[in-house]
């Protein structure tokens, strides 16, 4: 259905976002051959995910829409294709060259593809980190790398400050920071982010609300609320949004509340 994907985009450009994701954070090739896809359709899908977003930019452009929007081309950790949960956990038994090997092939059709970024996201492991600072060499487009974090560690158990380092001399990654976490956990990992690689700083967490893996449901209060973000601000974040069910109506008291960037592009200075 990509008209309800373009329709989806076009929400949060009207509430105001200057990045908007794909939605290819599931999408692997593994993935689509388990569903009988063969690697050229697979290929065209991935690149189907950018042009949707562009589509939806032109839609808003069409309506008066006048401020720059990137498009964050949205990989999703190894993990998210085997779909078991292992996405929030790491630790797969799985090396890094691996990794690397797994991810390279989908990064390379993305960034044909001409996103402005690469969304490395919801990454629970330094090592699957290190694979993929390795992946993007070379590719000729610009990546942010973002764990998913409990408290002050990787999902996997590792220190912030261990995630952090492997792409402190990264040229290819421009940004690090934390997603699809905890709104409580996002100022710690901001400051420890800007002061291990001195990169800009990308926050958007969840809701609030705790995903019940066995009911397969969500449970609790939101607790995503827009009196964090100056914390967050203060703590070194310079790209903040929203990951699980932050809709657009939460998008657009960001907005309000953060302003406009004049400079073109959402990691220049805010």
């Amino acid at each position: 259905r990509p008209q309800a994907l373009v329709d989806a985009h076009l929400a949060y450009l009207r509430a105001g976002a200057d990045v908007v994701t794909t939605a290819g954070y599931q999408a692997t090739f593994e993935g689509f051959a388990a569903q009988g896809v063969g690697r050229a359709e697979a290929e065209e899908l991935l690149r189907r995910s950018v042009e949707l977003v562009r589509r939806a930019v032109a839609l808003a452009r069409a309506e008066g829409m006048r401020r720059p929007v990137w498009t964050a081309a949205s990989a999703g950790p190894y993990g998210a294709m085997l779909a078991d949960g292992s996405e929030y956990r790491g630790r797969y038994g799985t090396g890094v060259r691996a990794l690397e090997r797994f991810h390279r092939p989908r990064l390379e059709a993305l960034a044909a593809a001409g996103p402005d970024v690469l969304a490395l996201e919801t990454v629970p492991d330094a090592d699957e980190g290190r694979a993929l600072v390795r992946a993007v060499r070379g590719l000729g487009v610009p990546a942010w790398l973002s764990y998913s974090v409990r408290g002050d560690r990787t999902c996997a158990g590792q220190s912030l400050e261990e995630a952090f380092a492997v792409a402190a001399d990264a040229e290819e990654i421009v940004a690090v920071g934390v997603n699809c976490c905890a709104p409580e956990d996002v100022g710690q990992a901001a400051r420890t982010a800007l002061r291990v690689t001195g990169k800009p700083v990308v926050v958007y967490p969840n809701s609030g609300e705790r995903w019940d893996e066995r009911a397969r449901t969500w449970r609790g209060g939101a607790t995503f609320t827009t009196d964090r973000v100056s914390g967050w601000t203060r703590a070194g974040a310079r790209l903040v949004g929203g990951c699980c069910r932050v809709g657009p109506r939460t998008v657009a008291e960001l907005a309000l509340l953060l302003g406009r960037t004049p400079e073109p592009g959402p990691l220049g200075r805010t």
